[in-house]
């Protein structure tokens, strides 16, 4: 039995939005992705897009709550 990604289409999808709207200039973070893109998985993407070779950074921001989380840009 071979191992089939049946999310493959929706997650090159995702990619090539994500990937759109960070050359537009705009940062990203796991909220923004699920809230602009209905990804839940942006970590996962990241990890795709880097494979592709496109330039990301991570960098851990502070909310207003107080809270830490990673948002991600795209490098020109």
């Amino acid at each position: 039995m071979s191992n089939v990604n049946l999310n493959e289409g929706s997650a090159r999808s995702q990619c090539d939005q994500i990937v759109q709207y960070m050359s537009a200039g705009y940062s990203l973070t796991s909220l923004d992705a699920l809230r602009l893109f209905g990804c839940m998985r942006l970590a996962s993407r990241i990890c795709d897009l880097r494979e592709r070779g496109y330039d990301i950074s991570t960098c851990r921001i502070r909310t207003n709550t107080g809270k830490y989380v990673t948002e991600y840009t795209m490098r020109t």
